[in-house]
């Protein structure tokens, strides 16, 4: 690849001094020519303007050693000139260097000059080919004759010639110089390239290509101004856009939020967790030379689902193991009443056991109509008892069953009852409360705790991907639950906020708008239930 830029470069620089050359050389005859026209005219013109030549030329005769012929030889040899004729008004010569031909009739038609024009002209006369100038001969206003005077073009030539040796040097010295620039250059490109040819730079970048387009994972790169300059397949589609933002800063492409600032590095470290749309992505982003930066994107919504079950699952062994170790300590307590035939307490202690689950569950189930919040409720009422929590529903609770969306409340009560059921742990007389409200067709959704509550400052930072104030587990990170609870509750047109609840600990309450069906569009299709049955039964019997 070096021989080859070299000698693509070394032939250029040598195209460009020829053409430079030709182009030099090409106008370099016509102003030779006519700069030696223009000199022809001159001496032609000082030739005439001396009155003794008029004179002498209607006083005398044409003669080979008259006054007119010495005039014109000291003249042409004074200027160098091929020759100087002076003519009268009928052409005939009175001067010439041949002598010979003094009192002859010129070669060349005189009538432009006798008729009072200059002439410049390169023509073929007795003498050969010349640079002549011819002007008109006065004689007190009155024209007597004409001067004509030629420099050989044969001498306009050799200048001509004389000078391309020394045109051909400069052209050297630039091919050399350009020579010397392309080695340099090339030498820069056999380094940065690390002499590969270039065949092998194209089978790079169709790897390159390939590779970007094939992984898993996405790629967002970055030019020194913050605009993205590439996006692989994976990235379009993990970010939710186009091809069409290329060339605009994230910002623009992805509007404001922590997603565009972890790619345009306004937010630093390592595996960042960001928030888009419903994924959960995790991004690395690695400065270039170049002022850039090229920035990586990791799917982890499925991941992160998997560890959240995980928690779910290993809060209900150890829910579990604690109810087995209550029911082992019940179990004892109620063998040792019988065997000391202390029935009627037996009996008691049972209901007073069996009636404190099937209260809570009663209370549930009573002010939430929705299976699925009321199954989530009890469940997590369990788990709280088992942890040392009570986690009540308050008494303003009253939700029916015509929810449009049940898993998106399902997660959001989740997660706010889960992040509750953390900040009371350990506490004495651990409390937390759990208020659902139909206003129409918004829901209401209020979670109050006894923790220790989130200082006013960091009230929007908790609602922030990635942002916790607790140890992240090891098979996942924090920060994405109350994330979530608030794109949840932006999705569906409404808001979530936190502030302090009565008595100290936190509050968090979620509006969401339009997330109740009507009650006719819920209550029709129970109403012409029965009628169907019923149909169904008379046409059985």
């Amino acid at each position: 690849m070096f021989s080859q830029v070299l000698l693509m470069q070394v032939a250029i620089a040598a195209g460009v001094a020829v053409l430079a050359t030709g182009l030099f050389l090409a106008p370099l005859g016509d102003q030779l020519d006519d700069q030696a026209m223009r000199r022809a005219l001159a001496i032609a013109q000082t030739t005439a303007q001396q009155p003794q030549i008029a004179r002498d030329l209607r006083g005398t005769r044409p003669s080979p050693d008259g006054p007119v012929q010495r005039e014109a030889e000291r003249i042409r040899q004074a200027t160098g000139a091929e020759y100087v004729v002076v003519m009268d008004a009928r052409g005939v010569r009175w001067s010439h260097t041949d002598p010979r031909r003094v009192g002859g009739v010129v070669s060349t038609d005189p009538g432009q000059a006798l008729a009072g024009r200059e002439v410049m002209e390169i023509d073929d006369g007795t003498l050969g080919r010349s640079a002549r100038g011819k002007v008109p001969l006065r004689d007190g206003g009155e024209i007597v004759g004409a001067v004509s005077v030629g420099i050989a073009y044969d001498s306009v030539r050799a200048r001509l010639v004389h000078a391309i040796p020394g045109l051909f040097a400069y052209a050297g010295g630039a091919l050399a110089v350009g020579a010397l620039a392309a080695w340099l250059i090339s030498r820069r490109v056999q380094r940065q390239t690390r002499d590969l040819a270039f065949s092998d730079i194209a089978a790079l970048l169709a790897e390159r290509e390939a590779m970007l387009h094939g992984i898993r994972e996405g790629v967002v790169a970055l030019d020194g101004t913050g605009r993205i300059r590439l996006l692989n397949d994976e990235a379009q589609r993990l970010l939710g856009i186009g091809g069409e933002a290329v060339g605009r800063s994230p910002g623009e492409a992805l509007g404001e939020g922590r997603t565009a600032d972890v790619l345009a590095g306004r937010v630093t470290g390592t595996d960042l967790l960001t928030v888009r749309g419903q994924r959960v992505l995790v991004a690395n982003r690695m400065p270039t030379g170049d002022g850039g930066a090229v920035a990586t994107l990791r799917d982890r919504t499925e991941l992160e689902q998997l560890g959240r079950e995980l928690d779910s699952t290993r809060g209900l062994i150890d829910a579990l193991r604690a109810q087995d170790h209550e029911h082992a300590n019940r179990m004892h307590t109620l063998l040792g009443l019988l065997e000391l035939e202390m029935y009627d307490d037996a009996v008691e202690f049972v209901g007073e056991v069996v009636g404190d689950h099937r209260a809570t569950a009663e209370q549930i189930t009573e002010r939430i109509l929705d299976p699925l919040l009321a199954a989530l409720l009890v469940g997590k009422a369990t788990v709280a008892a088992e942890r040392g929590v009570a986690l009540w529903v308050s008494d303003r609770t009253r939700f029916p069953d015509r929810l449009v969306d049940a898993r998106g409340l399902v997660t959001i009560v989740g997660n706010l009852v889960d992040n509750a059921l953390d900040a009371v742990a350990g506490q004495r007389h651990a409390r937390v409360e759990v208020e659902l409200r139909a206003e129409g067709r918004t829901a209401v959704l209020t979670v109050r705790d006894t923790g220790p509550g989130i200082r006013p400052e960091h009230r929007e930072l908790v609602f922030t991907e990635g942002w916790s104030t607790k140890e992240p587990p090891a098979h996942r990170q924090r920060g994405i639950g109350l994330s979530l609870v608030r794109r949840l509750a932006e999705r569906h047109g409404g808001s979530a906020v936190v502030g302090e609840a009565h008595g100290g600990g936190a509050e968090f309450t979620v509006v969401l708008p339009e997330a109740l069906a009507e009650a006719d569009e819920v209550l029709e299709p129970a109403l012409t239930a029965p009628a169907g049955g019923a149909a169904a039964e008379e046409e059985a019997r």
